[in-house]
């Protein structure tokens, strides 16, 4: 029984990867400079909650218990991430619950906003989305291209073998 308390859980650290790969894809500096997102800590958490996104609906897509699973880890450790963020930011323990309910309301409400427009492959209401979300200005130029840009990554991850996104998702041209 200690055994298994001490005993690295395969599911994080797979989590732990698949996130990396999110977070540097977000970070890919096309976005801010061919794409024109503003280097702000909001406008990161829009594009790291995006590719967060794209990766957890692939993953889930599979319908399988190992693709839930997978789907869930990188979902648990973006919320570790937010959570680590803020205590580094120097939030106190007693604020920082008030903070990620804040921030998982946010989470949350992106999700819902991206995932309906990803699903149908619907470029104008994810782009009106993004351009609220991730410009701020709902008439940003760039939202419709970023808009394609997730698509184009969807339809990737989609074709890609399961195994494979697990080692190196396919992500779009920026």
């Amino acid at each position: 029984m200690l055994k298994n308390l001490f005993k690295p859980q395969s599911g994080v650290r797979l989590g732990d990867d698949l996130y990396a790969k999110a977070v540097s894809q977000a970070r890919n500096s096309a976005f801010y400079t061919r794409l024109a997102v503003d280097d702000r800590i909001d406008a990161r958490f829009e594009l790291y909650t995006l590719h967060v996104l794209l990766l957890v609906l692939r993953l889930r897509d599979e319908n399988t218990a190992q693709g839930q699973d997978a789907a869930q880890a990188v979902f648990d450790v973006y919320v570790s991430a937010l959570d680590h963020v803020l205590r580094e930011e120097g939030v106190g323990d007693v604020a920082v619950g008030k903070k990620m309910r804040k921030l998982g309301e946010a989470l949350y409400g992106r999700m819902n906003a991206y995932e309906q427009p990803l699903r149908a492959g619907d470029a104008a209401v994810l782009a009106e989305a993004m351009a609220k979300n991730v410009y701020a200005d709902p008439q940003a130029p760039h939202a419709d291209t970023l808009a394609r840009y997730a698509l184009t990554t969807r339809a990737a991850l989609a074709a890609q073998d399961f195994n494979k996104v697990l080692a190196t998702p396919a992500w779009a041209e920026v």
